[in-house]
This record gives structure tokens, C-alpha cells and sequence, in this order.
């Protein structure tokens, strides 16, 4: 712990007259990509085709490119704007997944505050919470992003009961199982929500630049000495592509104050209850339901 701590203030000595500006602003892009384990997908009911055509079909919302504009105590982080492909919208499930994975992010490391738009079913939502306290290891390792030097620290986070990108499916030991259980599992899965479950905590390897002296990173993740450059947090990475600093032409870095303000466990609440609606309206498993 000692000699990352001394490296750190080396490259922080080195840096000191770089970043003195009071209004200094940088931007950085990452691409995230999340992989999902197919094995399990929908049970022994699809076959191998099936589940590539699911795969193709979430690619889109798996790989993300994402923009953090920040200064020294805010920052914006939101998906870069794209067209979608022909064919892609109109579906009530896609509106579903656009509110598991998040709108526009707004953080202010000196108010401790996270504000998240979010947009769900033709209402829009601002979610406000306090940034979550991360309890972070530093690592007596590092490597190169790019030109940057950058260290690597560890935490272990708690996982949100409705993140989307580390959802997965039950696992079920059948050897264990009668058939009165199976019969159990049949009536107890009509909810889809039933067969999928969110791990409880996950742990988070970063790494951070101590040459870019800002304590922010990409989504909620904050609380190093250095801009963070990448993430690795379950099945989900986080990779700095570029990173302009002071560009000529800066985005503003505003809080949003559009939408009904709503806390995270409020708004989760709110899409669980939206998902049974619509479990209701289209028949359960397989969408068996009525149609017009």
C-alpha cells in the first residue's frame, strides 16, 4: 500500500501544473460491452438458433458507446446518439429494456448526488439518489490505457434488484427436484421476473489515472484519486477509448430537472409493477395471451 501510495503522489507531482485551470473540462468515451451466458437461456425449450438470434438481437443493447463530460466536481454521462437500425423499434419490450439500462447520468461528487432521466413508457422520471459509498482497495498494480499510467483498485458493490446487465437465469439442480417440485416451479415461473435473480453484490476492479486528478469515472463509479479509464465489474466492462482534454468546444455539465423526481427504489417499484401489467395483458409465459 505504501509504494502505490508514493506513485501516486509522484505522477501527481508531475501533473500539478497540467490541470490548474479552475475551469478546466475534459471528455471521455468508453465502450462498455456486457456478455450473457446463453446456456441456460429459456430453459431446453430453444434451440441453438434460437438463442443466436436473441444474442444478435441484444447485441445492441449489450455493446454501448457512451460520453462522460466532466470537470472537477460534475459530470454528465449519457449513450452516444445513433440511429436505430431498420426494424428495431416499436416493440413494448424494447421501451422495457431502454428503462433496465438507464438514461442520461448527472453526478456532483461535492453534494454526494446521482441524478438519472429516465424515460419509461411516455413518462419521463428523474431518479435521485445519494452516490453509493464505495469501500475502495488500492492495488500495488498498474498498466498503460493508452498514454495514461494507471493503478488498480477493488471494491465490493451491491447490485440494484432490477440492474438488467447482471440478471441471469435461476439455476436449478433438477437431480434435486420431484415431480411435485417441478409441477411448483410451473405454477410459481407465470411471473417472468421469477425465473431470473440478481447476485447480491459484485466485485468491482478499476482502474484509474492519477495524471487526469478527478474523482469520477463512467456510470455511478467515483471515489479515486484519478479519473477512472476502466471497469470490470460481473459481466460488464467499461473501457476508456479517448479522452479529450479542455476541448475547444465544451459541453455544458447541468443538473437535469426534467421529469417526476422519484428515488431508485421508487422507480424500481414502479417498472415491477409495469412488468406485471404487462405480464397480465399478453398471457403469462410466451405470450399466450389475447390478441386483437
Amino acid at each position: 500500500m505504501k509504494s502505490v501510495t508514493i506513485k501516486i503522489f509522484a505522477v501527481l507531482f508531475f501533473v500539478s501544473g497540467l490541470l490548474t485551470a479552475q475551469d478546466f473540462q475534459g471528455q471521455a468515451i468508453y465502450q462498455t460491452k456486457t456478455t450473457v451466458d446463453m446456456s441456460n437461456f429459456g430453459g431446453g425449450q430453444m434451440s441453438d438458433q434460437q438463442k443466436k438470434m436473441i444474442a444478435e438481437r441484444m447485441k445492441s443493447m449489450l455493446e454501448k458507446t457512451y460520453v462522460l463530460n466532466f470537470n472537477r466536481s460534475e459530470s454528465t454521462y449519457k449513450e452516444e446518439e445513433k440511429l436505430d437500425a431498420p426494424g428495431s423499434g416499436g416493440s413494448p419490450w424494447r421501451g422495457m429494456m431502454s428503462s433496465f439500462t438507464g438514461g442520461p447520468q448527472y453526478k456532483n461528487i461535492k453534494e454526494h448526488l446521482i441524478l438519472q432521466e429516465q424515460e419509461f413508457f411516455g413518462k419521463q422520471f428523474l431518479v435521485k439518489d445519494s452516490l453509493p459509498k464505495l469501500e475502495w482497495k488500492l492495488e500495488n498494480e498498474t498498466k498503460l490505457i493508452g498514454q495514461y499510467t494507471c493503478f488498480k483498485a477493488t471494491t465490493v458493490k451491491p447490485v440494484d434488484d432490477m440492474d438488467f446487465m447482471s440478471m441471469r437465469r435461476r439455476g436449478r439442480n433438477n437431480d434435486e427436484k420431484n415431480e411435485g417440485d417441478t409441477k411448483k416451479d410451473s405454477i410459481q415461473s407465470e411471473n417472468p421476473l421469477d425465473e431470473l435473480e440478481v447476485p447480491k453484490f459484485v466485485v468491482v476492479t478499476a482502474w484509474y489515472t492519477p495524471q487526469i486528478p478527478v474523482s469520477t469515472g463512467p456510470g455511478e463509479y467515483h471515489g479515486l484519486p484519478g479519473l477512472i479509464l476502466e471497469v470490470q465489474a460481473d459481466r460488464t466492462v467499461m473501457l476508456c477509448t479517448k479522452i479529450v482534454m479542455n476541448p475547444e468546444e465544451k459541453e455544458a455539465i447541468t443538473k437535469p430537472d426534467t421529469g417526476e423526481v422519484v428515488t431508485r427504489e421508487a422507480y424500481n417499484a414502479i417498472m415491477k409493477q409495469k412488468i406485471e401489467e404487462m405480464r397480465q395483458m399478453y398471457g403469462g409465459r410466451g405470450g399466450r395471451g389475447r390478441r386483437d
